[in-house]
């Protein structure tokens, strides 16, 4: 086979596995329309504040098709991350093949480990952050003003806490990755801890809004984090590590071997 033949056949491939990821979230996206429907999806996203808004006070709509698109883009997705085992079987599907066996080995673990990890930081977010945030914002607000946030703009907020702390979760993965490819060592890990202590509060300070409470609901998790990323590290490199000795010791064995040829000569 050519190798634009091979290049066509993965264009292939790559459509056909494409189609069938959308076609999973496009059929579990159908299911949730149906059931439990896209409006008690959203109702169960904006639980968190409405919790904390004043009795009777309720989120409000600005827009004229905002009701509609709304819900639709937070049963969208729901659906993703519903299916996204699936999506992610499809990706593995078509970047196997081209992998060594230690790469297969490392890789599996990496796209299953980094979707548990983005869900346990989504899941952070909406269990814990959201509740203490919300009643923290709430209590500056003025007797005189009545909260009445605007569902796109509390869409907007969510999807992008969601997406700090989901990647901020990622952090021990990342660190083993480095670790075990090469590109840092756990002294190294160890020597820059001052430099992303740091830089979690920065990054905290920017990503989430501009109240001490957010802000240390990341940063904290984020230096936790890299603690536990460090330990991994240590463990993966001591699993991982060649025994010492082991390339030398056959190098030696083949400078000494001698050939039975040249000893039959002798």
């Amino acid at each position: 086979m050519s190798g634009q033949e091979t290049f066509i056949s993965h264009l292939v491939e790559l459509r056909d596995r494409l189609l069938r990821s959308i076609y999973a979230v496009l059929g579990i996206f159908t299911l949730l329309w149906f059931w439990p429907g896209l409006a008690e999806i959203y109702d169960l996203l904006a639980l968190p504040m409405m919790r904390t808004l004043p009795e009777g006070t309720h989120m409000i709509a600005t827009g004229v098709i905002t009701p509609f698109l709304v819900p639709l883009k937070v049963g969208l997705m729901a659906a993703f991350m519903l299916a996204l085992p699936y999506v992610l079987y499809q990706v593995w599907g078509f970047i196997a093949p081209g992998l060594y066996a230690n790469e297969k080995r490392l890789a599996l673990p990496l796209v299953f480990g980094s979707t548990l990890l983005f869900l346990a930081g989504v899941a952070y977010c909406y269990f814990v952050v959201f509740n203490l945030v919300f009643h923290f914002i709430i209590q500056f607000a003025p007797k005189s003003i009545t909260p009445a946030p605007d569902i796109e703009a509390y869409l907007g907020f969510v999807l992008t806490m969601f997406a700090a702390f989901g990647i901020t979760f990622e952090i021990p993965l990342i660190q083993v990755v480095l670790v075990r490819t090469g590109v840092l060592t756990v002294a190294k890990l160890k020597d820059i801890r001052p430099y992303v202590i740091v830089g979690a509060f920065v990054i905290a300070a920017i990503v989430t809004p501009p109240d001490v409470i957010s802000q240390l609901l990341l940063a904290i998790p984020m230096c936790l984090l890299y603690e536990c990323g460090i330990l991994l590290a240590q463990v993966v490199a001591r699993f991982t590590r060649k025994p010492a000795g082991t390339d030398d010791e056959a190098q030696d064995a083949g400078d000494d071997s001698v050939d039975p040829e040249q000893e039959r000569l002798r």
